[in-house]
Parts: C-alpha cells; structure tokens; sequence
C-alpha cells in the first residue's frame, strides 16, 4: 500500500509525495530540562501531541524532486495540543487559531527552498511549525551538506543505511540571528556541550517515521557538577493515508501559494526571535526593596549577598534609565556602593547611562563610589567600545580625585586587553587608547603619571608595550622597574625575546647600576619564567653568595621552589645544578629569614588552585617585600586570581640600622598594590615620607586598610539555546563574588617587632538557570552552588638580634559549600510548581604548610611572645 504513496526512482534526491494523497502522521515533541546528571524522573518540561496531515499541492513539471508540501495540525474538536488540559484553555483563542491554520513547505531535492505562513501569527507557533516542517527535510544518500533548518545554517551529515538515514547536525556550526555573550577567561566561564541526531526510517523510498533527540549540556568550568541539561525529542509516525487533495496547476510554488491565500508569505524556515513576556514580575524598584536588606556592608559575607546581586542584574539588564536612577537615588547610604556594583556589571546602555547621570567625577567627595564604578567597568564580562569611550572622554574631563585620575586611566588598560580578546583590537576607541597610553610614558616628566600608564600598560598587555617595559625595567627609579618586570612575566613566554632578556639580565646582575633588592628579585622572576637558557641560568646560581645577605637566602629559597614544584624552569635547573661549581654546599648552605614557596590550595577534575608566597628582607629585619599570589588552572588555562603585594623601604632608621647596598637614599615608605582576576588595581600607600610615617606610627589603630571590596560578576554568560522542536532555550549562567581585602602593617619600636596581614574575606555564588518560555507554558531549572570563606596571611617579625625571627601563617577558615537544583513549571492562571532540593556539607579549616623552617621558627616567636 506503502508503494501509492509516491513515484519513487532510483535518482530520488529525497522522499516525494503523491499525488491525490492525504499523509496523516502523530507527531510528539517534549522537551525536560534537568541538572547534568539528573534522571527522567526528576526532570521538568512539557510535551505537546498532535496528528499532522501531510499533502501534495504542487510539483514542478520538469522536476520530480521540486515540491509544494501542505501541513495542517489536525486539532479539531476536543483533540488535545498539550496533555491534560484543552487546547483553547491553554493556548488562549488566538494561539489556538493559528496552530490550525495550514502551512507550506517548498521542497527541492529534499531540501528546504521557502517556508510559507502567516506574518501575523505568534512567533512561538511559527516556530513550532518551522520544527515540524524541518522533520521533511532530508537527503537519501551519505554525504555532508549545509542546510537550512529550523536551527539555522547548519552543517549535516548524512549516513545512509538501506532502510534508514542517519541525520547528525553539527550544532556548534549552526548560524542564526540569536545574539547573546560569554566570559572570556576559560576558567571562570561556561561551556556547552551538544549533540542533535535524527533516525529516519524509510519504507519503499517515503518517511515512515523520523525520531529526533537532540541534548545541550551547559556548565560551569570551575565546577563541572554545576550543570544543567536540555533534552528536546520529536518523534513523527506515519499511522495512514487516505484519499487528498489533487495537485494544483501553476507555473512556480510562490504562485501556487498566493493563489491558495494571499495572506501566506514566505516567512523563513530559521526560528525568528521571540520577546519574552513577564505579566507578574516585579518592577526593578520592587526588586531592589526586597534586596536591600542583603547589599547591606554587614551581610557581604554571606552568600546571600553575591545571590541577591546576580538577581538584581538579572532585573536591571531589563530596566529603564530612569527605573536605574530611582533606585540608585533611594538606595541608603551604606547599600549605594554595591547598587552601584550592580547597576555597571549590567553593562546596557540604560545601566551606563544611569551611572553617568549619577556619577560627578569633579567632586572627590564622591571617591568610593566612583572607584566601584571604575572598578566594575575593569572586571566586565564583556566590555564593549562604549564603555572604554565613557572611560576616555571621563580622564579627559575634570576629575576631582587625583586616586580616581589613577584607577580611570589603569582601567582602561584592562578595558583595552579584553575588547582585544574579543578581536576589537582596531576600532577607532581602542586606537585612540591604545596610542594614548603606549605615548604619555614618554612624554611627561611626572613620576607619578608615568607610574599611571605603566600600570595601564600593564593591564593591557599589549605587545607593543614590550620595548617600553623593557627601558623601564632599567629604570633608575624602583617604582618604574617593578611595574614594568612585574608587567613583563605576565606575558607569553613567546613574546619574551632576546633583547628583552638581555635588559633584565642586566637588571638582576647589575651591570650598569646599582639596583634596590626587590627590583633584583622581580628580575629574578622575569629570568626563570621566561624559558632561561642553560648561561642565564648558571649565571643566576653562580651570583648565589655574592648578593646581599637576606636575597641570597630569598634566591636560594626560590631556587629550592621551582624544583619542589617542579616549575618549568625546574628541568634547565637540575641540568646546571650538576656542575658542582654552580651548587655546591657553600653556595646552598645561606642562611636568613628571606624564603618562597608555593603550594596547592585545592585540587580537583574541574580545577586546581596554587598559591605562592614570597617574602624578601632587608638586612636589618624590616620587610622589604611581600608578594602572595593565588592562581586557577582549568582546561590548559590560568587565572591569576590574586596577588597582593606589600612593600616597605626606608625604614631601617627606625631601629638605627644600616640600609643595604643601593638602598641608603630611599624615602620611606610602605604600600599595598593588589591583583585580582587579571586585573591590576591602583596601589594603595600606607604612608610616605619620614613625617607621614611617623604620624601614622602614633596613630595607628591596628586596624587593616581596605584595598578593595564590593561585588565582582566573575562570570557571565547568556544564550539562546535553538531546538529542532522550535522551541527556545534560554541558558543565563552567572558568577557573583562578594569580596573584601584588606592589609595592613604595625611596627612596634618597642618590643622591636613588626606585624604585616593581608585579609580575604568572600563569599561566592555562582547559578545557572535554563528556561523554556513558550507564552502559555513555562519550564526551567536552576542549578547553583554557594560558599563562604575568609583566608588570612599574617607574617610576624621580631628584629631584636639576628638572626631575626620570622613566622608566617596562611590560615583558611572551616566554610560552607551548597549546592542546589530548583525545577519549576508555571501556567498563565499562575499557578506554580516548585521543586529544591539542596546538598550541604563542610570544608574543615586548615593552616596551608610552608616549608620546616617557618615551622620552627613560628615556634620561637610564638614562645617568646608567650
């Protein structure tokens, strides 16, 4: 009976119809969205069911292959569209109307050549006719094809067994209209995985069935478990035919269809864009009264506060300017800082031009709030020319603040390195930065301005700022030539040329001038980073034992470091180290308070974290230099997560003490300069000058100084996630962190001790939501996890006899880690289902190892405290 259907030949490029044939086939699309791991049975969506009558209308006279196709949902009656529930009463009358209404499908060799129905009706219902019509697209013999589908322009591949085709769509091919953005960093993005595969099973030649199953997995890199999954199946059955229409005569298929209905059209067979609808949301004022109380300063070491911040974004991305300014004025004065977090990590145009409105750069009164602003633009998820525009036109204004002046400028350095990352590198913005900062450091005489676009430079890490790293690093001046080294290792070692180590070289082995320790030590760094060759390396182990007192032990323990860790210089290393004039007991036998060590902080499939502390003394016991750095490898990618560097100078007249070697003129000083998640921040100075020192000594509180606090969005990524069925997914992920760092530094003249402490303090969430709006039904499921932590780096020194004592400490605190998976289904009349469930446990608190001698040493300070 099957052999009626249609005219089937051996040169059939795809199944053809008959004429004076009615197909009528069920068809079933459903659709579950789960965690990752989830089974069916947990699972959320919805399902619709329908009979599909399927006809010939038209063929080309001189192609059997070129065919007008009719489809109509036959839902007469009291046939159900959605189970349990009228089709009407779901639907509401005009949804209802339009799933109805026939549409037509132009078919040329198997291949969709127009779609046509009506302009008017819903979006959703063009959509889902659009993944109906695309189960009758299809190729009956093996090979690879770009299609166009209801998924968009898509690469296929086609694998013909006797009876079946196998349709495997490659889905990260596929090109539709649907924008959407993503975090660039690797390891505190997302990924998706797809894959979508159709079964067709042919009988004589024609469909007898198709089943399609197409699976996107969307998670968190730095938490894999973090994952939710969509599962979308369409499954379209032949059950008979019956006696149809005859074809219609005419020259072309747009003929044929406007003679039919002159309202039909050519509609597109890709998914259009549908505007999601809200009729019960709150409005963003609403939103922001009921968060306010967890923004406040108290609560920022609650997870609650980074969820409340993800949801407020979430809310202002959809509001107005004027809904922006309502909240920012009547935000108290305590939760105005993290409203201002919120509002700029929105990055829409509604949200920047608030803040502009908000914001007066020329009164410095308003100091904290701008630096939040300026400090959010830098750790955008996905900046674009405006905002470095806004930025640009801001440091060419009047600007209040001298501290603002700073962060505006360095800002922008981060700006310009990630819109360059994005491929943004020559529009006219950037260039105009670009050419701005790579200039000023050569044409102004101002120390601290060109400090300013140094550490601009330095977020850039724009290879054309190599050269002037490299003049700088020989700078007279300590401050130009720890930025421009410290500048220098952040970037790929490829780009570290020879020129470039000869200048550093010079630096570490003083060939020209005389340089202050910790500038040594940077250089230090710069070497063993860079691929040293066999030279550069005995050099640096041959200096071991000529160097001042305290950097000999500092090498040495730096030496013994990268061979623990094995770092990559570690190999070079041991290869040298066999020549017993380069290591020998003399040379490895220095001793001081001065040392380096690294550790893992944690270790797992999705990510490990690494942490390092170097700390550098002067001769005298005063601290010259603290760097602790935390660091995030996932899938071959690193993110310097944090570095707070504390350096100090000029102090040894405070105990009488003789200043090394190249450091007897310095001023005093001491400061704390911070890194966070690749992003330099302006240098905070704890005094400066013998007078300022001395004020500060009387008055100090004990009380650490703030570097940086507020909401970070460490990720961000958003989709629409296209199904076969017709229906959209949309994916929102996102990564909030409330974060306060805070150092310190305390020096007592009279027990002869001096106390520095950098405190972390954060709390972190990070949700993922996927949601599958269809007007008059709406499924989702959110996956998220949250924790709270606080790490505390203290480093004690007493100076009264030398050796002096030195104890260390990297404490972490017991803390919390939840995760959650939420399903929920609402209906128009509004009622709701919810399902939590949640998975808590604790993560006991430790002291992180460093090596014996701290150990010991910590013993006798802590005793002679006692």
């Amino acid at each position: 009976v099957l052999k009626l259907f249609f005219q089937y030949k051996c040169v059939a490029a795809g199944p053809r119809l008959n004429n004076n044939q009615l197909y009528k086939f069920s068809y079933t699309t459903e659709v579950l969205l789960n965690k990752a791991r989830g089974s069916k049975e947990g699972s959320t969506g919805s399902r619709i069911s329908c009979e599909v009558d399927v006809n010939l209308v038209w063929r080309d006279p001189n192609n059997d292959d070129e065919q007008l196709v009719q489809l109509a949902v036959n839902s007469a009656g009291k046939n159900n569209i959605l189970e349990g529930t009228t089709t009407e009463g779901l639907l509401g009358k005009t949804n209802s109307a339009a799933v109805t209404k026939p549409f037509f499908l132009h078919l040329r060799n198997g291949k969709t050549k127009a779609f046509y129905s009506y302009w008017k009706e819903p979006a959703i219902i063009k959509n889902l006719k659009r993944g109906l019509a695309s189960l009758l697209q299809v190729q009956l013999h093996t090979g690879k094809v770009i299609e166009n589908d209801v998924s968009g322009r898509c690469l296929i591949e086609y694998k013909a067994v006797k009876g079946q085709i196998t349709r495997t769509k490659r889905l990260e091919t596929c090109r539709t209209a649907e924008t959407g953005f993503t975090t660039h960093s690797k390891v505190l993005g997302v990924s998706r995985k797809s894959s979508s595969v159709t079964v067709f099973k042919l009988d004589d030649g024609f469909i007898h069935s198709a089943v399609a199953e197409e699976t996107h997995w969307v998670s968190v890199n730095a938490r894999r478990s973090t994952a939710a999954k969509v599962l979308s199946r369409q499954t379209l059955t032949l059950i008979g035919t019956e006696a149809g229409p005859l074809e219609a005569a005419g020259k072309d298929a747009a003929g044929v269809v406007k003679s039919t209905d002159d309202k039909l059209a050519a509609v597109g067979i890709v998914a259009e864009k549908v505007k999601p609808k809200c009729k019960s949301c709150p409005s963003l004022f609403e939103h922001w009264q009921a968060e306010q109380k967890r923004l406040e300063p108290t609560g920022l070491a609650k997870a609650a506060a980074p969820r409340s911040f993800l949801a407020l974004i979430q809310s202002i991305r959809k509001a107005s300017k004027e809904e922006i300014l309502k909240v920012l004025k009547s935000a108290s004065k305590t939760s105005l800082p993290q409203v201002v977090d919120a509002v700029t990590s929105s990055q829409t145009v509604a949200s920047l031009d608030a803040m502009l409105q908000f914001l007066n750069f020329t009164d410095a009164k308003g100091f904290v709030l701008q630096e939040r602003f300026l400090y959010a633009c830098g750790f955008a998820s996905h900046p674009n020319e405006r905002m470095l525009q806004v930025l640009l036109d801001i440091s060419k204004g009047k600007i209040g603040s001298t501290d603002i002046k700073e962060s505006v400028v360095i800002i922008m350095g981060a700006l310009v390195h990630k819109l360059c990352q994005k491929g943004q590198c020559n529009v006219p913005t950037v260039v105009e930065v670009k050419k701005m900062i790579l200039e000023v450091p050569y044409s102004t005489e101002d120390d601290s301005e060109v400090q300013m676009y140094l550490l601009a430079l330095k977020n850039s890490l724009l290879p054309e700022a190599i050269p002037i790293f490299t003049k700088y690093a020989e700078s007279k001046l300590g401050a130009y030539s720890t930025i421009a080294l410290t500048a220098l290792q952040r970037y790929d070692v490829g780009l570290i040329t020879s020129e470039v180590k000869e200048a550093v070289n010079r630096v570490y082995h003083q060939n020209l001038r005389i340089y202050e320790k910790n500038v040594r030590a940077a250089a230090a760094d710069v070497i063993l980073s860079s691929n040293p060759s066999y030279m550069e390396t005995k050099n640096l182990l041959l200096s071991i034992g000529h160097l001042p007192r305290e950097m000999n032990k500092y090498m040495l323990s730096k030496i013994q470091d990268i061979l623990r860790f094995n770092m990559p210089a570690s190999k070079i290393l041991r290869q040298v180290m066999k020549d017993m004039i380069s290591q020998n007991y003399d040379r490895f036998s220095k001793v001081g308070s001065s040392s380096s060590f690294s550790g893992f902080m944690a270790q797992s499939s999705d990510v490990t974290s690494t942490y390092s502390l170097d700390i550098l003394y002067s001769g005298s016991g005063i601290l010259r230099r603290s760097n602790m750095n935390i660091f995030g490898a996932s899938k071959g990618a690193v993110l310097h997560g944090l570095q707070v560097a504390i350096e100090a100078q000029g102090l040894e007249s405070l105990i009488a003490a003789t200043p090394d070697e190249g450091e007897e003129d310095l001023e005093s000083f001491a400061g704390m300069s911070a890194l966070l998640f690749d992003i330099q921040l302006r240098p905070v100075t704890f005094f400066k000058g013998y007078s300022d020192l001395m004020s500060k000594m009387f008055s100090m509180s004990g009380e650490p100084m703030n570097v940086v606090k507020g909401l970070i969005l460490l990720s961000d990524h958003s989709e629409v996630i296209q199904l076969q069925s017709g229906l959209k997914a949309s994916a929102e992920f996102q990564g909030g962190l409330a974060i306060d760092i805070s150092g310190g530094m305390e020096i007592s003249l009279w027990y002869r001790e001096s106390k520095t402490s950098v405190n972390n303090r954060g709390a972190l969430v990070f949700t993922g939501n996927i949601t599958v709006d269809m007007d008059f039904l709406k499924t989702g499921v959110e996956v998220s996890f949250e924790t709270e932590a606080s790490l505390d780096f203290i480093t004690t020194v007493q100076f009264s006899e030398y050796p002096f004592l030195v104890c260390m400490q990297m404490d972490k605190t017991t803390f919390p880690v939840s995760d959650f998976v939420t399903t929920y289904e609402g209906l128009p009349s509004g009622k709701n289902i919810v399902s939590r469930k949640s998975n808590k446990f604790l993560i006991p608190g430790s002291e992180f190892p460093l090596h014996q001698e701290n150990s010991d040493m910590c013993k006798k300070v802590f005793d002679s405290s006692w």
